[in-house]
């Protein structure tokens, strides 16, 4: 009986063991803060309010997609806030041109020009870091002062506006509209997740991100194109970007230079609390939405409460990230 109890002890504890922490523990902070957030306010829990959490957070978390394949990689981009301003700006310019007369078909041309707009600035990030051999914090720093400038210069320092009414009535549904119940927003979210988790989990290319993250060395003797698998993970970083812009536009059919100001800390915040190592060699998708969802309700909870100014917001944030990169050095000495 004694054997049989010990061997239970220990079958039991080394399941425990086995489980990683740093993927579980985002779920674990999410269900706390649901059950926080409840306890603070009953509206909080309420399916509406959640279902607006969940669409605001979009912006963020389908850019935090993005950055978990560049951080996995052993990379870093900054300039994703400055590239959501100026692919905005090029696109609602465009679409002011009315080059086409079907709104609908000048909305497609434009979502296109988007995409291919967001992955060259990828490109971009990837080519200078890669070919030109400079760290990334460095390349991405100058290329968010260069995708600023852009907008700024697009702008003359005012706002951009859709200008056909047409257009903004069509698109709207995009940002507003519900499928089967379900915030659109909410929808490409789970699109864009999925098909990054595939990538990630299921394909040679999301090995290979992740064999580059743990050693460049190693990988390029294992016979991994280095450099081809760095400059994918920024070109799928731009397309990302693209997606989100897709979804912003119909927003507010406007940009100013301040658009996306200080989004890269909040998809780097995001990909970190979600369990992704900023040194590299790990990517958790799904990891990445828990945390950009922990993100907005941190914030939901602050303006549904009174104990803390939602100007701290920034500053939460910021505190946020430190927090989680403690914790991921401890459970790293501990693993």
């Amino acid at each position: 009986m004694s054997e049989t109890g010990g061997t239970g002890q220990v079958t039991a504890k080394s399941r425990m063991q086995s489980v990683d922490m740093r993927a579980v523990a985002p779920f674990i902070a999410l269900v706390l803060l649901l059950f926080v957030g409840a306890m603070v306010n009953p509206n909080f829990i309420s399916l509406t309010n959640l279902g607006n959490v969940a669409t605001r957070s979009a912006f963020i978390a389908i850019i935090a997609v993005g950055a978990t394949f560049v951080i996995s990689s052993g990379d870093l981009d900054l300039s994703v806030g400055s590239m959501v301003a100026f692919v905005a700006s090029v696109m609602i310019l465009f679409m002011n041109t009315g080059l086409f007369e079907n709104p609908l078909l000048m909305i497609l041309a434009a979502m296109v020009l988007a995409t291919v707009l967001g992955a060259a600035c990828g490109f971009l990030n990837g080519a200078v870091t890669t070919w030109g051999r400079i760290e990334p914090f460095i390349v991405t720093l100058g290329t968010m002062g260069i995708y600023r400038g852009l907008t700024t210069w697009l702008s003359q320092g005012g706002a951009i506006t859709l200008g056909s009414m047409e257009q903004q009535d069509i698109y709207r549904p995009v940002y507003f509209g519900r499928f089967l119940g379900l915030p659109i927003p909410i929808w490409i979210i789970i699109a864009v997740t999925v098909v990054a988790a595939v990538l990630m989990y299921r394909t040679r290319f999301g090995r290979h991100v992740v064999a580059v993250g743990s050693s460049r060395d190693v990988a390029r003797y294992s016979g991994i194109k280095v450099d081809r698998v760095r400059m994918m993970a920024f070109i799928i970083q731009g397309v990302c970007v693209a997606i989100a812009v897709i979804l912003y536009v119909p927003r507010l059919g406007s940009t100013t230079a301040t658009t996306g100001m200080m989004w890269e800390l909040q998809a780097i915040t995001a990909v970190v609390v979600g369990g992704t190592a900023l040194k590299g060699g790990a990517g958790r998708v799904w990891g990445t939405i828990c945390g950009a969802f922990i993100l907005e309700l941190v914030g939901n909870i602050m303006l549904l409460s009174n104990f803390i100014s939602e100007y701290l917001i920034g500053a939460i944030q910021g505190t946020i990230i430190i927090i989680a990169m403690l914790v991921q050095r401890s459970l790293s000495r501990k693993a």
